[in-house]
């Protein structure tokens, strides 16, 4: 055991502090044979040694260690008692927090403006995509560089990683797709072709067999990850898609369009389940709420909590989608349009919801990120946040972190509290 346990160097001291400690305590034969048997013939024992008294000391500094231990673990019971018998402070419940200026770190690398955030689900690690045609990866705990992604000849418009974060998907102006494997060191595996126009948006279906993708060419389509193939193409759209995600068990798409609607889509049956139209620019974006924001956004249109827990929420029962016209809506599963959040200068951007399901943020060319109280349809904090349109916003759900990305070509981290 110790061989695998102790260095060259610690064995060797190991064997002379046991041999100054046999010397001193007058065992002459094993003190000569353990001399012999660890090669240490020409050892010495002297007070000028190091060895002189060192496994006493070792000794004694582990038994105060343990005291130490357990002294410090009997406190910590005692105050772990006391803070379970602590009254409850509601105010700054970690689930509300939310990100906080000034901004932790301002990551710049890009050569022009960055159109995609996103996090990776068990690392932390953050990727953006930019114009500049290239994936940059950071560390976003330390704020380090790690490494760039090249591959792309044009524009890179969104990227995802798949739920285990073993993959990376883009999509780019040059009309493909790729997937960047992770535990290849980040090797292109597979580019995708199909679209006949820029590639704007593409994410996993939570399967993470599937990969949808949203066109120019006004279509949305689905590829099997295994082959490759396109295996749906789904048309209605008029205009150039701008957007797709999935609804939490994948049944549903969301999408956005130049057309100035928002669409709901059956995966299995490729038809249209709803038409969200009321905005009157680009719908630049589209999220499913997640079913823990349902309670919220009930409260806002008055539905009652008490009959409304007998429901059995289902995903994609409510939609937000933000648009140039500088509003964000809400939306139920039938296209009503059930709210509208007024409030930014200029274009909406980008959406996500907070992983409490209590606010929705917001980023806009105005330069800001808002965050909107769902429960009350209105604005409560507003960041400031680059010198320049802000083009996208991702929302950690590992630790409370938030990211923006910005025509200014940085990308900001904001820490929540």
């Amino acid at each position: 055991m110790s061989a695998t346990v102790l260095s060259e160097r610690q064995r060797d001291e190991l064997h002379k502090a046991i041999l100054d400690y046999l010397s001193a305590s007058g065992f002459t034969d094993s003190y000569k044979a353990l001399r012999t048997e660890t090669k240490n013939e020409d050892f010495t024992p002297g007070p000028k040694q190091k060895s002189t008294g060192l496994l006493e000391k070792k000794w004694t500094s582990v038994i105060r260690l343990q005291k130490k231990i357990m002294d410090l673990e009997n406190k910590m019971a005692a105050m772990q008692e006391e803070l379970s018998n602590a009254p409850v402070r509601k105010v700054t419940s970690s689930v509300d927090w939310i990100p906080r200026p000034p901004e932790r770190w301002t990551l710049s690398g890009h050569r022009s403006p960055i159109t995609r955030v996103a996090f990776h689900p068990v690392f932390s690690l953050i990727a953006s995509a930019s114009e500049d045609t290239t994936i940059r990866v950071y560390d976003y705990e330390t704020g380090e560089y790690e490494r760039t992604l090249k591959g792309h000849t044009k524009a890179v418009q969104d990227l995802a990683f798949d739920a285990k974060g073993n993959l990376l998907v883009s999509c780019s102006n040059d009309l493909s797709i790729k997937i960047w494997d992770l535990q290849q060191d980040y090797k292109c595996i597979r580019t995708l072709f199909g679209h006949d126009h820029s590639v704007s948006s593409v994410t996993f279906l939570p399967s993470g067999d599937m990969i949808a993708s949203a066109s120019r060419d006004k279509t949305i389509k689905l590829w099997e990850l295994a082959t490759g193939y396109c295996v749906k193409t789904i048309t209605g759209h008029l205009e150039w898609v701008r957007y797709v995600q999935p609804s939490e068990d994948g049944k549903l798409l969301v999408s956005s369009s130049n057309d100035q609607t928002s669409r709901v889509w059956d995966v299995a049956t490729n038809e249209c389940k709803s038409e969200l139209r009321g905005h009157d620019n680009v719908v630049e974006c589209s999220v499913f709420a997640p079913i823990v924001s349902y309670p919220y956004i009930k409260e806002l249109i008055g539905i009652d909590p008490k009959v409304a827990a007998k429901d059995q929420p289902l995903p994609g029962q409510y939609v937000a989608t933000g648009s140039r016209d500088k509003t964000i809506k809400l939306w139920d599963a039938t296209g009503q349009c059930i709210h509208t959040l007024i409030g930014h200068d200029n274009w909406v951007r980008g959406l996500v919801f907070h992983p409490s399901g209590k606010f929705l943020l917001s980023a806009s060319d105005d330069k800001t990120v808002k965050i909107w109280d769902l429960k009350a349809g209105r604005c409560m904090k507003t960041l400031e946040a680059h010198q320049h349109f802000v083009t996208c916003i991702a929302f950690n759900t590992t630790t409370p972190v938030v990211a923006t990305g910005s025509v200014d070509q940085t990308l900001k981290l904001w820490q929540c509290r």
